[in-house]
């Protein structure tokens, strides 16, 4: 007993050091529902003063919790109650007032990130959601560390493709605002189908009505170890591979939910959900990509992808289910193309391009993610997207989403530099027939038949 234990020790110091093992985030969500009123300075003020002093403690809890267990915890966010529901007497003006209100109180809990400049019309549009979407570039743009979202779509609504066709806008025009910086508002704006209210992630999170008052959630992440993992195994066949993935993600969960129980029982703050995703990064060795090239492809993107992709997806949620009780979010695995260095070399090579990875959208646990697309690109294009990756989520009753990147004046084969997390992304092409009369066409998608299960 004594030499397992050893054992199990010296294996996670191993993981921390050598495989970028870590936390991904801790995410304090925050209800802002006691914050409604028809003045907006009121609102600003209520807004500024429950975030600040709910979460006065969050980012320095998380760096104690750092230095006593030696566990990495890369960001300490905020996600609060969709701003579209406290919006309704307000115009898109007054919505950009909130944006700078919850970005100063961002700064001032020293947060890397707050996530919930959200609104939910995959059913129709309130008059606080016209408002709140109609801000969007503008908010994106004057804020550094605001994030946001849309979600257009479920398996029980629908599709609502006019909302589909403004965010085609929304993304083109948030893209101008912020063309310094090639374009770089729009990593901080996510578009969706069947969105989590529970989601610890940026841009997408926000803390849902269902949700009590403040939780914490926590995203751990771990493509390195799985990586590692699958080295020692080479050759094996794939019920092997799915067996060494499942305990790989039992070991980084459990680790996930020690984190989360201890900055929940400091903070006095409920419990949430452990989101158990393989996030990548730009660092080499800790990509999505390596994993399914270790499976035996030559290169992500290659035919075998989508079906290595959905064994390595699979496997990471049956073995984070036994570790924790309370799995949420996005569990499974991410493939922002900018911030996986695999995947990026895969891009590169013309290997990975976007009719691939929307195949493998269906067996993944996001979406588009994270993709530079040429700065020409029309609105309608980008709608068009939007709704196709909609539809595999619709139908298939699982979420996806969007984040596209226009960027201004770049062209194919160019690459583009946001740095930190976000990575650098090559321009990637996008077909250029038109989806303009598609688009132009309005109104709803009906839902699926199979939407009819209660």
């Amino acid at each position: 007993m004594t030499k397992l234990a050893h054992n199990d020790i010296l294996e996670t110091i191993h993981m921390l050091d050598d495989q970028h093992l870590d936390v991904r985030t801790i995410t304090m969500g925050i209800s802002l529902l006691d914050c409604v009123s028809d003045d907006i300075d009121a609102v600003c003020r209520k807004i500024y003063d429950k975030i600040t002093q709910k979460a006065a403690n969050l980012v320095s809890c998380g760096e104690q919790i750092e230095l006593e267990y030696g566990i990495p915890i890369v960001n300490k966010r905020i996600s609060v109650t969709p701003i579209s529901i406290l919006a309704n007497p307000f115009s898109p003006a007054d919505c950009v007032k909130l944006a700078l209100a919850l970005d100063k109180a961002a700064a001032a809990t020293g947060v890397n990130f707050l996530g919930g400049f959200s609104a939910l019309v995959h059913k129709g549009y309130t008059k606080g959601d016209r408002a709140l979407i109609a801000a969007i570039p503008e908010a994106l743009a004057q804020t550094e560390r605001l994030c946001s979202s849309v979600n257009i779509g479920t398996t029980k609504a629908g599709m609502n493709m006019d909302a589909v066709r403004e965010m085609g806008q929304v993304i083109k025009q948030l893209a101008e605002k912020t063309a310094d910086r090639d374009g770089f508002g729009c990593a901080k704006l996510v578009v969706f189908c069947n969105a989590p209210e529970d989601n610890p992630f940026m841009a997408g999170a926000f803390h849902g009505v269902g949700e009590p008052e403040t939780a914490i959630n926590v995203g751990v992440s771990g493509p390195g170890v799985v990586k590692y993992a699958l080295e020692k195994v080479r050759g094996a066949d794939f019920g092997t591979v799915s067996e060494t993935i499942k305990k790989t993600a039992f070991k980084v969960t459990r680790m996930g939910q020690l984190v989360a129980q201890e900055a929940s029982r400091r903070l006095h703050t409920e419990f949430g959900i452990v989101d158990l995703s393989l996030a990548p990064t730009p660092a080499v060795g800790d990509s999505v990509a390596t994993i399914l090239e270790e499976m035996g492809l030559e290169c992500c993107g290659t035919h075998g992808t989508t079906a290595a992709l959905a064994l390595l997806n699979d496997a990471v949620k049956k073995g984070g289910v036994m570790a924790t009780s309370y799995v949420g979010g996005l569990s499974g695995a991410f493939i922002p193309v900018s911030e996986d260095a695999g995947m990026i070399a895969a891009a590169e090579k013309g290997v990975l391009t976007i009719d691939k990875l929307e195949a493998m959208t269906c067996v993944c646990s996001v979406g588009l993610d994270m993709i530079v697309v040429p700065g020409d690109t029309p609105a309608a294009t980008i709608a068009a997207i939007i709704a196709d990756e909609a539809a595999i989520g619709m139908i298939n009753q699982k979420t996806t989403a969007v984040r596209l990147i226009p960027a201004p004046g770049k062209k194919v084969g160019e690459r583009v530099e946001f740095g930190g997390l976000l990575g650098s992304g090559p321009v990637q092409p996008v077909h250029r027939e038109s989806s303009e009369a598609f688009v132009a066409r309005g109104g709803r998608i009906p839902a699926p038949i199979h939407s009819l299960r209660n």
